[in-house]
């Protein structure tokens, strides 16, 4: 991990501001000529993210480079913590009023300290090689899928609402993994019933009031939409990796709950299983929290109904520290140990 020091450092902070204005808010940025560009208001915060998305692009630093400039500037984007530790990450942060939005590199430990914030996956911001020939594909159900999946779910937690519900959240992970490069994605109607959300009309009416997606005429039992966050387009890996993700995510081996079990408890399982390695897994309770949209005591009380399940053995917060720590049941652990290795 690498923090600032006394050496001349790049500064990658860049923040965008929503300004209301008699005919609708107007998005201004200090980096660059934008001052005062009017948007619509439904799709403000796509704007937003778009216009940071472009800065850091267009900004772009090898990792040696980067430095946490959260630390830079003492650490005052947070309550004090254990101190600097883990990667530089680009970090997503809004404040309390959803008009000012700050995209900066941070180390791990700042980024999860600091309110209101997500990682944006490095994927979401690097553009297409061109000329370049895809890489072997990997093995269903490893790292790459499980990255993938959190990487998403990070993202999913800054570009949507926090009140968003779970089945929301799932049905908008699909989508995102499912689209093509011109954001269209279609779910059959078996794909929906398998995730008990076929019919479930209010759900897809969610993201089209927070201006995520619209539906768009589909044939039967298919369900097809256009999804209007710009920043999922530019989306790497390819359409196949990350159907392999989204494939996994509707099972995600070996922390998969019951069949039948409810949006809000898959949609922990998942995040869970997302940050779990062999048998056993660990993260901040505030970020499983805001990954699956909802406070850390539901989080809790679903983790205990996880446990009640079998899906996990046994879990445990570390108030001094954050930390959530859960052991898979034994068999489920014995199962992943004994997989061959995967080359």
């Amino acid at each position: 991990m690498r923090v600032a020091n006394t050496h001349a450092t790049v500064q990658r902070i860049w923040t965008v501001e929503l300004r209301p204005q008699p005919g609708g808010p107007a998005l201004a940025c200090p980096h660059c000529t934008l001052h005062g560009h009017p948007v619509q208001a439904a799709s403000a915060r796509s704007a937003a993210l778009t216009h940071l998305a472009r800065h850091a692009r267009t900004d772009a630093l090898p990792g040696h480079l980067r430095t946490c400039q959260c630390r830079a500037r003492g650490c005052q984007w947070h309550p004090r913590h254990r101190g600097c530790a883990g990667p530089v990450l680009l970090a997503l942060t809004r404040d309390r009023s959803g008009r000012t939005w700050r995209l900066a590199d941070a180390c791990a430990a700042c980024a999860a300290a600091t309110s209101h914030t997500a990682v944006v996956p490095a994927t979401l911001l690097t553009p297409h090689p061109p000329g370049r020939s895809p890489c072997r594909p990997e093995p269903p159900g490893g790292p790459a899928e499980r990255t993938r999946v959190r990487e998403m779910l990070t993202y999913l937690a800054a570009a949507l609402p926090q009140f968003t519900s779970p089945g929301a959240r799932l049905l908008a992970l699909q989508c995102a993994l499912r689209s093509d490069t011109h954001g269209c994605v279609q779910l059959p109607g078996g794909l929906l019933r398998g995730m008990r959300l076929h019919g479930r009309s209010e759900l897809w009416e969610e993201l089209e009031h927070t201006r995520w997606l619209r539906r768009t005429a589909g044939t039967y039992p298919r369900t097809q939409a256009q999804l209007l966050d710009v920043a999922v387009l530019s989306q790497q890996p390819g359409s196949r990796a990350r159907a392999r993700a989204a494939h996994w995510a509707l099972r995600p081996t070996p922390l998969a709950p019951p069949t039948g079990t409810p949006a809000a408890l898959q949609l922990t399982a998942l995040t869970l299983a997302s940050h779990t390695s062999g048998g056993a897994g660990n993260t901040d309770m505030t970020v499983l929290a805001r990954l699956c949209g909802h406070s850390p005591h539901q989080a809790a009380e679903l983790l205990d109904r996880l446990t009640a399940t079998r899906t996990l053995a046994i879990w445990h917060h570390d108030r001094n520290t954050d930390e959530v720590f859960w052991h898979l049941p034994q068999q489920h652990a014995t199962a992943r140990a004994s997989e061959p290795p995967r080359h």
